[in-house]
């Protein structure tokens, strides 16, 4: 095991952290973007043995959160044609809309109902379904950060790629989130934590816009416990010397460029568009889309009457869910008015209940008090 003076040992980083001047401030803000990242924190319990002064703020790192309702709703419609199996990742399945009353609200109603949805692992899983059904249209939901959307793009530039499967992409682009909200007056935090997955894709230079345009300390991180910690050391280190400037301290997995070849492929078959955030609003070229050559393997051109029904127009979340504030990290989950109470795991009200990467699944699965109703001091 390594040693309290090893950096790989969380209480290494703890100690340097204690070291350090005090920021002269009562309050340090610091936003961590990615939900690997707050599953970490909250598990590792790092907000009750790091100083008071720090405040660490879930943000934007949930692409099941943010999936707009007209793709779900889209989806819902899919899985219940007869001809149609809809394959997508485990914890979309549970992800709730706002349907009309005695419509399917989820894809898990719909299975209820007769409605055919496979849950898959990874994007290379549907080629099986394709050629196990080739009677069938095989739709793949596909909602994903980055880094879903770098193994899609290689499924996609395949010379086999069966004619019956169809891509329903509802992917987004994690930078145009954070961009969006350091354009307002106090966007909420003083540093940024940038997300270690996204990073070893798309590089660790794509974050350097915050502290270049923006002059706030950013730091891309590992997912243990030490190495969230040395990124919240050297975010610190920074706030103590007043300086802003981008630190990969993931240099283990991380790169200035990123994947060269994985970008090559998402720059082959997708555009990047103007897209929705569910409850929060449309960001400019924060989406994917597949581009025009791939038009025969893309399920908007290939089923536009799933997409027509007005019931699929309603772009919020459901009636009393906060999950969009928890997004964008104006309040903690434990302050959302259904934490613990209508929305819980077993019965999740909003997607941020959903999903593994959702700030309130991950606070309910650490045991956070049902009784905070205070909004981050934003």
């Amino acid at each position: 095991m390594p040693q309290p003076d090893h950096p790989h040992d969380p209480a290494y980083w703890l100690a340097r952290i204690a070291e350090l001047p005090h920021p002269k401030t009562s309050r340090l803000r610091i936003m961590n973007v990615c939900g690997g990242h707050e599953r970490t924190i909250t598990h590792a319990g790092l907000r009750q043995i790091l100083p008071d002064y720090l405040q660490l703020i879930p943000g934007p790192g949930c692409p099941v959160c943010v999936c707009p309702e007209t793709d779900i709703q889209a989806a819902v419609a899919l899985s219940l044609r007869p001809d149609v199996i809809l394959a997508t990742f485990g914890d979309m399945v549970r992800v709730p809309g706002n349907a009309m009353k005695g419509k399917p609200r989820s894809l898990q109603d719909a299975r209820v109902v007769g409605g055919h949805v496979a849950p898959i692992a990874a994007p290379a899983d549907v080629l099986a379904l394709a050629r196990q059904y080739p009677d069938k249209q095989i739709v793949f939901f596909a909602a994903g950060f980055e880094t879903t959307a770098a193994p899609l793009a290689a499924l996609l530039t395949r010379a086999d790629l069966p004619g019956n499967l169809t891509i329903l992409l509802s992917a987004r682009q994690t930078w145009p989130a954070i961009d969006h909200l350091l354009q307002d007056e106090d966007p909420g935090f003083d540093a940024l934590i940038a997300p270690g997955h996204v990073a070893t894709v798309m590089g660790a230079r794509q974050w350097a816009f915050i502290a270049e345009n923006y002059d706030l300390p950013t730091v891309v991180a590992g997912f243990t416990p030490a190495l969230l910690l040395q990124a919240i050391h050297a975010a610190l280190a920074q706030v103590i010397a007043r300086e802003s400037r981008l630190v990969n301290a993931y240099p283990q997995c991380v790169t200035d460029e990123g994947n060269a070849r994985a970008r090559h492929l998402m720059d082959r078959v997708f555009d990047t568009i103007d897209a929705p955030w569910r409850g929060i609003g449309t960001f400019t070229s924060s989406g994917y889309a597949l581009r025009p050559a791939l038009a025969a393997h893309d399920a908007r051109e290939r089923f536009p009457e799933a997409f027509s029904d007005d019931s699929t127009l309603r772009m919020g979340m459901p009636a009393g869910c906060d999950c969009a504030a928890v997004v964008l990290g104006r309040i903690t989950p434990s302050a959302c008015r259904l934490f613990g109470t209508g929305c819980h795991p077993d019965n999740p009200v909003g997607p941020c209940m959903v999903s593994d990467e959702g700030a309130c699944r991950i606070w309910w699965q650490s045991g956070a008090p049902t009784t905070n109703r205070q909004k981050l001091a934003v």
